[in-house]
């Protein structure tokens, strides 16, 4: 079976013109539960790596050949039930507004609401935290010594 140039692009096309429609249409609160559910997990996350010491998570996951499976495995640990709930949420409102589910677009907003948000934040927040965690330890250190 051979799929022609033509076909991926109007079928890319057709996925971006109806994940640009979701925001509006049904199951619209979604959009903003979903990426909001990711982010709080990303803070909880980031946060427990930076009491431990451990390195930014999504630059660590890329550089750390020897670990990279762990550190993945323990993002997806997370992150699974978020995007099962955003996949079975999308696929509901394929089948309410075109009466058939398209897999690509289903994985690719289930992985925008749910999995983006979480690598995107998870660092960041280890790196902000880790901060003040040092700061906080400092000041008691010195406290202590008096």
């Amino acid at each position: 079976m051979q799929i022609d140039m033509s076909t991926i692009t109007d079928m890319i096309v057709r996925g971006w013109e109806n994940f640009l429609a979701r925001p509006t249409g049904s199951l619209n609160l979604r959009f903003i539960l979903q990426p909001t559910i990711a982010s709080l997990l990303a803070l909880r996350a980031g946060m427990k790596d930076a009491k431990e010491g451990r390195p930014a998570y999504l630059w660590s996951a890329l550089t750390n050949s020897d670990h990279r499976w762990q550190l993945l495995h323990g993002g997806w640990k997370d992150m699974r039930t978020p995007f099962l709930v955003a996949a079975t949420l999308d696929a509901i409102y394929q089948l309410f507004i075109h009466k058939f589910i398209y897999p690509l677009e289903l994985l690719f907003t289930a992985t925008l609401l749910a999995l983006v948000p979480y690598f995107i934040l998870r660092g960041p927040v280890n790196r902000i935290a880790r901060r003040f965690i040092s700061e906080g330890t400092g000041a008691a250190d010195k406290g202590a010594g008096r």
